[in-house]
This record gives C-alpha cells, sequence and structure tokens, in this order.
C-alpha cells in the first residue's frame, strides 16, 4: 500500500520519508521565532548604474523604480536554530523594482541572484519560498581594523571581490524605506517540456515582521569588482557574472557593515497576482 499525503504538512523531495524538516519546520513540527537566532554580519557596496541595463534583468510584470542603484551584499549567519546551531553565507544583488500585477502592486528591492554556500537553504529558500537562489563558495568576511572585504568563487575560480574601507559609526539616522518588502521571481522548469515553465510568478518577502536587531552600523568607502567569466570557468552561471560585470559603473555610493541578531522564518512568502 502506498503512502497517503498528510493535508497541512510540509513537503519536498523525496517526499517518501513523510514531512520534511527545514526552517519552517523542525523536529517535532516546531517552529522557529528567530528571535535570538541567527547571529549575523552583512558586508555591502551599492552602486549608481545604468537604467536601461538595469530594466533588462527584470521578468515580466516589473519594472524600474527610483533611482538605478545596484546594492551588492553578503551575510555571514550563524548559530541558526533551523540548522541546530550551524551556519552558512548568502550574497544577493538587488536592484529597485516595481510589481504590477492584474490584482497586487509592490515596491521593494528585486533580488536578482542569491548565492549560498550551503544545499539545504539552497534547495528550501527555491522550491518553498521562490528565492533566485545557486550555489557559490562564500568565505567569512574579514574584518581588520577599519577595513573588510570578501570573495565569491566557483571551483576556483574567484567572480567577486568587495571591499569596504574607512569603516566608522554611522552618525545620521536611516530613514526607514518605504518598501512593500523584497521582490523575487519564482520559475520552475516543466519536466519533460522542455523550454516551458510548470510554474512562474512574482513572490514578495514581506517588509515587517522580522525579530533582527542590529548592534552595529558602519558605515565607509566602497570597492566592488567582478571578474568575467568563460564558460569553461563557471559552467552554470557564467552569464550571470558577465551580467554584473557588464554593468555600468557611474557611481560608487559606498558601503556598510552591520552585525544583527535575529530575523524570521519567510512562512509570511506570498505570490503577488
Amino acid at each position: 500500500m502506498s503512502y497517503t499525503f498528510k493535508p497541512g504538512e510540509m513537503y519536498r523531495m523525496p517526499t517518501h520519508f513523510g514531512p520534511a524538516t527545514g526552517p519552517r519546520r523542525g523536529h517535532n513540527g516546531r517552529k522557529f521565532d528567530g528571535i535570538n537566532s541567527p547571529k549575523s554580519v552583512s558586508l555591502r557596496v551599492s552602486f549608481l548604474s545604468n537604467a536601461s541595463q538595469l530594466e533588462n534583468l527584470l521578468p515580466p510584470g516589473f519594472s524600474l523604480h527610483g533611482e538605478p542603484i545596484v546594492t551588492v551584499s553578503e551575510t555571514n549567519m550563524t548559530e541558526i536554530e533551523w540548522l541546530a546551531g550551524r551556519g552558512y553565507s548568502v550574497l544577493g544583488v538587488t536592484i529597485p523594482a516595481k510589481f504590477s500585477g492584474e490584482k497586487d502592486t509592490a515596491v521593494g528591492p528585486f533580488l536578482t541572484v542569491l548565492w549560498e554556500n550551503l544545499a539545504d537553504p539552497i534547495i528550501t529558500g527555491r522550491e518553498e519560498l521562490g528565492f533566485s537562489k545557486i550555489y557559490c563558495e562564500l568565505p567569512d568576511i574579514r574584518v581588520v581594523g577599519d577595513a573588510a572585504g570578501t570573495q565569491a568563487s566557483w571551483l576556483g575560480f574567484n567572480f567577486l571581490d568587495m571591499e569596504v574601507t574607512n569603516l566608522k559609526p554611522r552618525t545620521e539616522p536611516v530613514a526607514p524605506a518605504k518598501v512593500d518588502g523584497q521582490l523575487h521571481y519564482k520559475y520552475m522548469p516543466r519536466t519533460g517540456e522542455w523550454g516551458t515553465a510548470d510554474t512562474q510568478y512574482a513572490v514578495i518577502t514581506p517588509a515587517e515582521g522580522s525579530n533582527a536587531v542590529v548592534h552595529e552600523d558602519l558605515v565607509g568607502d566602497g570597492a566592488i569588482s567582478w571578474n568575467p567569466a568563460r564558460w569553461e570557468d563557471l559552467p552554470t552561471f557564467y552569464q550571470v557574472v558577465n551580467a554584473f560585470a557588464d554593468l555600468e559603473v557611474k557611481e560608487i555610493l559606498g558601503g556598510g557593515l552591520t552585525r544583527s541578531t535575529g530575523g524570521k522564518d519567510l512562512s509570511d512568502q506570498h505570490i503577488l497576482y
């Protein structure tokens, strides 16, 4: 006799062993409140780019919203509850966008890609949330005196160098961003019907609801360099890196480093119609 799916339970492949555990479902179905976890260190650099180039990176239903500013950020996370105290790192690239659907309208940073250095969050984030996640190697952010830096690579090929120097505490308060949340575009191919989508739609991570508390907020001078790649260097995402390497950098707008505790399990992620 074959198994049956339990209504209301979360499943991922392989489904044959029962409901899956992960960020939104722990052992015995427990939830994670994100009050004391994770511990995070984030490094970011922003630059003013070319509006036409950024518009070419937006999927159907999206348009550039505001100045053409690209933000690249890496976050090292530790003491993650859903990983039983372990950690991982992420590297994301966002641009300001607006989604205009048949029913919904939303404004916020559009996540073009999110590299991560662990399979578990990549799988859960792609399948359950619709994040555009792929793998790369991400060492911990280096902090020496008033400078911090990082790199990103894949099997020995370094494709990004990022640094922030002259770090100092932020003296001017930051006005709350007028955004609805972080925007994404979920796409899953249909098996056997190559070139056809099984699922494709816009999704949003609402801005509210996070338990994150910032303990340190430093700002400084940013520098960033994308290293153009051949297919031989990055067989599955050379085109991603090259798209960023080709972006016009009109002005580096600075960078920063933050340390924080807490977050949310992203169970409020939902489709935009």
